[in-house]
């Protein structure tokens, strides 16, 4: 039996489908665009809803022809309604779940009560409806070990982000990890942000230099936003940087990696490969040879060791007799 509420949201949106004159849609049209937002309705009831909404609401019905068709009067008042449809609130609260850290602060707070009338609308319908239910149908899981992610200040962020979407500097007080106090950056140049897992980081340059530093938001303690314009760096690509691994804390120059592993441990490569030049060719013993360019990454070395004794590195060198040290240090430990 719908409640009250769920039939004043229904009645919300039905008017929202209703066109103006001459324009006109049908209650069986009606009926079937509410079942697909989720409206579990018959045509009888949208007809009926629709005779008492005329009541009150200047719609009216064109019954000269068959099906009969209904239309806001054509000189009706404009007339709005701030409900969403369940799509639309299952859409907002999906964006503000998972994009929060990347939208500007101009645009968090144009939404901000677009993401409350989401959490209302989704809380007046029942937990088995449909768009409901998918938010408990879907996750994102980390392909690493899930960690709680640290406290943004949110005054900081707001800062940061505005001088990153106007181009203007910023004076940070950044404390570092070991630090006991907070280093003071007079001239920072925002480049970019980027999200990491469930940390955030300001890809940026100092002052007078051109090399590109990354500052994680969670150290920053104090931001204040400048009011002369940042410089540009005409070469900076954020994807370009990405890639070549300066996320995964770059160590050297790309290598050329050549690994064994067993079919069990590097099987998914075949599906998700580490490069685009991998080449990845099984061996009669049933292992799995490896061939990639990849960067040379602390990431990297965190990577292979997740896989114990599932891969043996052949090259590099130094990165093989690095792994074997720390196997031997991990079973000294053990032992």
């Amino acid at each position: 039996m719908p409640t009250n509420q769920q039939s004043l949201l229904r009645q919300w949106h039905m008017l929202r489908m209703v066109p103006r004159a001459p324009a006109k849609v049908s209650a069986k049209d009606l009926c079937e665009r509410l079942c697909a937002a989720d409206f579990n309705v018959t045509k009888r009831t949208v007809e009926r809803d629709l005779k008492e909404l005329s009541n009150v609401f200047p719609i009216a019905v064109d019954n000269r022809d068959k099906p009969y068709g209904w239309s806001w009067l054509r000189d009706a008042s404009s007339f709005d309604l701030p409900g969403l449809t369940l799509p639309e609130a299952l859409t907002l609260t999906l964006v503000e779940q998972h994009l929060r850290h990347h939208l500007p602060p101009s645009a968090v707070d144009a939404l901000r009560p677009h993401f409350q009338s989401a959490a209302r609308t989704l809380s007046t319908v029942a937990d088995s409806t449909p768009s409901r239910a998918w938010l408990d149908k879907v996750r994102s899981v980390p392909p690493q070990q899930p960690l709680l992610p640290p406290r943004l200040d949110d005054d900081c962020q707001r800062g940061i982000y505005l001088a990153l979407m106007q181009d203007r500097q910023l004076k940070l007080h950044y404390r570092k990890r070991d630090a006991e106090a907070a280093t003071v950056y007079p001239s920072v140049h925002p480049l970019a942000v980027v999200q990491r897992g469930g940390l955030v980081y300001l890809v940026c340059m100092f002052a007078g230099y051109d090399d590109v530093r990354t500052l994680a938001l969670h150290r920053v303690q104090q931001a204040e936003v400048l009011y002369e314009p940042a410089r540009r760096n005409a070469g900076f690509d954020i994807d370009a940087y990405i890639a070549s691994g300066q996320f995964g804390v770059i160590a050297g120059a790309p290598v050329r990696l050549r690994a064994v592993f067993t079919r069990a441990a590097g099987e998914h490569l075949f599906e998700t490969p580490l490069s685009a030049d991998q080449v990845l060719t099984g061996d009669g013993d049933g292992r799995l040879q490896l061939t990639a360019t990849v960067p040379n990454t602390r990431e990297l070395v965190w990577w292979l060791l997740g896989f114990g004794d599932g891969v043996v590195i052949q090259e590099p060198a130094g990165l093989r007799e690095e792994l074997a040290g720390i196997a031997q240090r991990m079973a000294a430990a053990y032992a």
